[in-house]
């Protein structure tokens, strides 16, 4: 699968990361164990078997626009046992994301999403573990839970914006990253 990916800014990229690390403490499934140059915490905007280049200058016209502000809403879980859970981060979905997903999807044309990613139809998140079983789900919740009271005690009164700052083409096929 190809992807059309948006980035964080550096701080909320530490903080997934450091999500994802917690969850490998832990001894479960996370993307912290996959250590390639390509993998960055990000929100997918669209999915699909394959993207024409050629939509890339579109693209960074879309892109232009970033950084864009996002909140984040609780914890989410696709997927069913025994295939495996996703346990990811919701983003709240506004009228400016939800917008440019929309003109991510009528710039790539031709390409047939992937249900889930398809408008009217996605949820924007950031994944933090994958082929979790629903033991290993619970345990999930409740390291991520414990972390981030910890967290909130140390930085009472911190105020931190989330911003997804760029674009970025992933082509599977040839493991390739693009920016955009």
């Amino acid at each position: 699968m190809h992807s059309i990916e948006l980035l964080l800014d550096e701080t909320t990229d530490r903080a997934v990361r450091d999500s994802w690390q917690v969850l490998a403490d832990a001894g479960l499934p996370s993307l912290a164990h996959h250590s390639g140059a390509t993998n960055a915490p990000h929100v997918s905007v669209s999915v699909a078997a394959g993207f024409d280049d050629r939509a890339d200058p579109r693209l960074r016209r879309i892109a232009s626009a970033l950084p864009l502000p996002v909140a984040f809403a609780g914890l989410i879980v696709f997927g069913r046992p025994p295939r495996g859970l996703v346990l990811a981060r919701a983003l709240v979905p506004t009228a400016d994301l939800l917008d440019l997903h929309r003109d991510v999807h009528e710039s790539v044309g031709g390409a047939a999403p992937v249900d889930h990613a398809a408008p009217g139809r996605w949820m924007p998140h950031l994944t933090l573990a994958s082929r979790l079983s629903p033991d290993q789900l619970a345990l999930a919740i409740e390291v991520l839970s414990e972390a981030e009271e910890a967290e909130e005690a140390t930085d009472a009164g911190r105020v931190s914006t989330s911003r997804l700052v760029s674009m970025r083409r992933w082509d599977s096929d040839a493991k390739v990253v693009v920016g955009l």
